[in-house]
């Protein structure tokens, strides 16, 4: 589905959701435009990957908590 088409759709959708007023077309499309470009964005980006160094092996809360303590004497 091209672009142009894929707006138009999403600008029926938002259209329809807020009960088919009349007299806003433009602000439907405008917004349609804004949802496929930022969905566009996010799926150039790819999915989140968790960072596998983050928590192995370690515990976050004891190591701060080992931080601010005093050394023994």
């Amino acid at each position: 589905m091209d672009r142009e088409e894929r707006i138009r759709r999403r600008a029926h959708e938002i259209w329809e959701r807020e009960g088919r007023p009349e007299g806003r077309e433009r602000e439907h499309w405008d917004r349609a435009v804004q949802e496929i470009e930022a969905e566009g964005s996010e799926a150039e980006r790819g999915p989140v990957v968790p960072d596998p160094t983050v928590g192995a092996g370690s515990d976050p809360v004891q190591a701060t908590r080992g931080a601010n303590r005093k050394p023994k004497s």
